[in-house]
């Protein structure tokens, strides 16, 4: 099929149509219509030529050229898309390496593959410049409420059209048994644009939190100006969410705003929800007196709060604890998810059995260890004192003001736990040696006996060792495993280092072998701590 004037003209006007019909700009079609019948060009001239096609962007006319390039005598590769100097001057005057050389040949008679092949290609960059189009249409409206139109639903997925383009909205990103058909309106939150090999991919979500902090906003003017503020959210969908709103105006009550005049405000989110119980809890900067917000309607009686380790203890009356749970453990589920923290929920039943078993226990190491009656161990125990070193090193005072304990009787106490801790710690020299504990590591300060021993028997016998350990090794932590928090237990956890003073010890091991340079680390801390200030 050879290029007619009647098809030159019909070139433009099928590129023009294209254009319209695809929402991208005409240009695009008509490079890719050259480049389609270059390929063909080559096709019946040779792969190896250079061959270029210009389409006349007024009438319609398509030019065919062979390119050549001019190189280096000794760098010629391909001889029918490069020439020599020498070569050149046939046809060019002072030619130079890296000047172009291009001269028409006759246009192709597109045979039928030719032609087919050529179509392919317009498609392929029809298709191209039309997913270039929607993801840069849409990588903007990432973290935004969109309204569509339901196309389509495959194999439990919803196909949605939202205006230039499909998105699509997984089976698990819709709220609980929600049902569509085609053409249904749907409201959903943009979760994530991406470009792949098929296209733009947009994904759409109902389930998320942040489709309810949009809905909110949308809802509630305060919201929108910045007056109140969002500060955490938690959903399980389609059944109840937590919302935590915080008001930067003294003025302005942050969950009346919300619930707005009679519950309108928070009904119109709640209905396009599916009826999902919505609380709305006022936050606070106090973890404790937020989770406690947060576990509402329950009422808490003990809150402790372990920041290390990220978790929470909540004492609730033992009549409150199905509610503080919720229904199949719903309530505290979420109450986790707002704090970010793992929350233990017991009764205050259960707190006083664990408070009196842990009051016999101390009690019992003081009878043993001191060799003391049950009353006079009871009587430390209930002044405070929870372990040997307490005892020893207390001041004189603090055992005199016990009703009972006079002068003599409270340093006899003193000796016999500090001759008690000698000896423990002779026998964990003995057995830490006995291991392979080197002196290094021994007389290095802050490490008790007991813990060389316990860093013997896991494998650290020398200062050098020490040094390459990690804090975590040493003093514990947590780390995050598909969604659930792990406990990593440190070598040292059982003595009750924390991961600051693991830290500390660890960076004085390397400065004491020469590893790190003292004063270098010193400028280093002095910088950390003008930033956090």
């Amino acid at each position: 099929m050879a290029i007619t004037s009647a098809n030159q003209l019909e070139l433009l006007q099928t590129a023009e149509a294209v254009a319209r019909e695809k929402l991208i700009d005409p240009s695009l079609v008509v490079e890719a219509m050259e480049e389609s019948l270059a390929r063909a060009a080559k096709s019946r001239y040779g792969a190896d030529m250079d061959i270029r096609v210009h389409i006349d962007r007024k009438t319609g006319r398509a030019h065919f050229s062979r390119v050549r390039t001019v190189v280096e005598d000794d760098a010629v590769e391909n001889y029918h898309a490069e020439m020599t100097v020498d070569q050149a001057k046939l046809y060019m005057s002072n030619p130079e390496v890296g000047d172009i050389f291009e001269e028409e040949i006759p246009p192709v008679d597109l045979g039928r593959i030719a032609a087919q092949s050529a179509k392919q290609v317009i498609l392929q960059k029809i298709r191209e410049a039309e997913r270039d189009r929607q993801y840069e249409e849409f990588k903007h409206r990432q973290g935004t409420i969109i309204n569509g139109t339901v196309k389509r639903e495959e194999y439990g997925n919803l196909i949605v059209d939202v205006g230039a383009g499909e998105a699509i909205l997984r089976r698990n990103e819709k709220i609980g048994r929600e049902s569509y058909r085609p053409n249904d309106r749907i409201r959903c939150y943009v979760k994530d644009v991406r470009r792949e090999v098929r296209g733009p991919q947009i994904f759409l979500s109902r389930t998320a939190p942040e489709f309810m902090r949009e809905l909110f906003k949308m809802e509630v003017p305060e919201i929108y100006e910045g007056v109140i503020e969002i500060k955490a959210v938690a959903r399980d969908p389609g059944s109840r969410a937590k919302i935590a709103v915080l008001s930067n105006d003294s003025s302005i009550d942050p969950v009346g705003a919300c619930v707005g005049m009679r519950g309108s405000r928070v009904q119109a989110v709640v209905g396009e929800l599916q009826g999902e119980k919505i609380d709305i809890i006022p936050w606070n900067e106090d973890m404790p007196t937020f989770l406690v917000n947060a576990l509402q309607p329950a009422e808490v009686t003990k809150v402790v709060l372990d920041e290390d380790a990220e978790r929470i203890e909540v004492v609730v009356p033992d009549d409150q604890l199905s509610l503080a749970i919720g229904r199949r453990g719903q309530n505290v589920r979420l109450a986790s998810q707002l704090t970010n923290l793992d929350i233990d929920i017991m009764t205050e039943s259960e707190e006083s059995k664990r408070r009196q078993a842990e009051f016999e226990a101390r009690t019992k190491l003081f009878m043993e260890t001191l060799d003391l009656d049950e009353f006079f161990a009871q009587l430390l125990v209930a002044e405070g004192f929870t372990n040997l070193e307490e005892v020893a090193y207390v001041d004189l005072d603090e055992l005199t003001t016990i009703e009972g304990v006079d002068e003599a009787t409270a340093g006899e106490v003193q000796a016999r736990a500090r001759d008690h801790i000698e000896s423990q710690n002779e026998k964990a020299l003995e057995a830490a040696r006995a291991l392979g504990a080197e002196d290094s590591l021994i007389s290095f300060p802050g490490l008790t006996p007991q813990m060389v021993e316990a860093l013997a028997k896991d494998g650290v016998k020398t200062l050098e060792d020490f040094a390459t350990c990690a804090d975590w090794e040493l003093a514990g932590g947590w780390t995050t495993v598909e969604g659930k928090r792990v406990k990593d237990d440190g070598v040292l956890e059982p003595f009750d280092l924390s991961l600051e003073e693991a830290q500390t010890m660890i960076m004085t091991a390397r400065v004491s072998l020469g590893w790190v340079d003292a004063a270098e680390l010193e400028a280093a801390t002095e910088e950390e701590e003008e930033a956090e200030d």
